[in-house]
């Protein structure tokens, strides 16, 4: 009876043990307060969680300011920031002395975002001073949420707002997911792409809202292996691979698939782009489907000679390698007569690009929508409107 009751005892103890709750560190007890600057007490709390396994760092509702914080492991195990208020950071951009972000969580395994709060760039002032527009070199803006070299881990039911460059940034990450993320800017807030995948694989992107003032979702070099799906979109300038081909040694960008996504009155669909004269590089594996675009500019585009604000030599033709992509079933309202744009590269032009149950139409004057294509001979299925490659060049 005694051995059997201490064998019974024991697996109790095991079952207690494996299902042991977070241990929770609420910035509170590090002396935060609602309406006051949180760094040191956040700062505090995180270093304190991320040395017990199985921890939540807990800011509880209330509007708290926030400086540039990094949020460093790695962390003895796996690690919750529960954000349920709103963090505000400083409107001046001088008080970030030139660094890139904001909120950064950095080489940590097992993290997970959530609670339902609100990161509050207060961008306003920066926007004034951005001059990437004019100026390719320009100062660097901070970034509201960076994760770098971050893995096995979840971003979820959190909101980025008024960010003074990009919201999300991604760089070497692995197997990340985001779900249920709302990104709010103006349409005229410069620069503000709202997640911004560069050097990582193994990304999800589910069920987004992102309204913001560049592209709702971009994808640099290096990103492989990434699903975004039940994404809306507007304002922004939608969904993009690339800016390709800008920088010395750029990694090659495969394995992107973009299902179910509605785009609302954004200035550009779904597009690759890549710099002229650049160096060389190869986009391939990149497919586009179940699309709907609600009044939307240049709902389709390929674009291998994209220089904005005339800040490239545009003497020699790009160099980046575009093969593999699929256009399917995209279908709604353009804003523009070009509704297909297919330019690229007399260098190396695209391979095997399949445009597949296309219907865009055009309620403007001057006829239906037409299409544009260049160095291309994309394979053609299923209804197609408007018909591919209407003029050539």
């Amino acid at each position: 009876m005694g051995k059997n009751l201490t064998i019974a005892t024991i697996s109790l103890l095991l079952v207690l043990a494996s299902t042991k709750a977070q241990q929770v560190f609420d910035v509170k007890s590090y002396g935060a307060q609602p309406n006051a600057d949180i760094t040191q007490a956040l700062t505090k709390a995180w270093k304190a969680a991320c040395e017990v396994a199985g921890s939540k760092v807990v800011i509880s509702v209330g509007v708290y300011k926030l400086g540039l914080v990094t949020l460093l492991g790695p962390c003895k195990g796996a690690i919750e920031f529960n954000l349920q208020g709103t963090l505000q950071a400083p409107s001046d951009v001088a008080s970030f002395n030139g660094k890139d972000g904001w909120v950064a969580f950095e080489r940590i395994n097992g993290l997970t975002v959530s609670g339902g709060g609100v990161f509050d760039g207060k961008g306003q002032q920066a926007w004034q001073k951005n001059e990437c527009a004019e100026d390719k070199n320009c100062n660097v803006l901070p970034i509201n949420i960076r994760f770098d070299y971050v893995t096995n881990s979840k971003v979820q039911d959190i909101t980025s707002k008024d960010s003074k460059y990009f919201h999300i940034n991604l760089l070497e990450c692995k197997k990340l997911q985001f779900q249920h993320v709302t990104i709010i800017a103006p349409a005229n807030s410069p620069n503000t792409d709202g997640i911004h995948v560069g050097r990582s694989s193994q990304i999800t992107i589910t069920n987004v809202d992102i309204g913001t003032g560049d592209d709702c979702i971009s994808f640099g070099d290096g990103t492989q292996d990434v699903t975004v799906n039940q994404v809306t979109c507007g304002p922004g300038h939608g969904i993009s691979v690339g800016s390709l081909g800008r920088y010395e040694n750029e990694e090659p960008v495969s394995g992107i698939r973009v299902t179910g996504a509605t785009l609302s009155n954004t200035d550009n669909g779904v597009r690759i782009k890549t710099w002229p004269s650049s160096s060389s590089g190869v986009a391939s594996d990149i497919h586009f489907e179940d699309v709907v675009m609600n009044n939307v500019a240049n709902p389709v585009i390929i674009d291998q000679n994209y220089c904005p604000n005339s800040q490239c030599s545009n003497q020699s033709p790009s160099k980046v390698k575009i093969s593999n992509v699929s256009f399917k079933k995209i279908r709604g309202i353009s804003s523009t007569k070009e509704a297909l744009n297919l330019i690229c590269s007399k260098s190396v032009p695209c391979q095997q690009v399949v445009l597949s149950d296309i219907d865009l139409a055009y309620k403007g004057g001057g006829g239906s929508a037409t299409s544009i294509c260049t160095n291309i001979q994309p394979a053609v299925s299923g209804k197609l409107n408007p018909p591919a490659c209407t003029n050539k060049h």
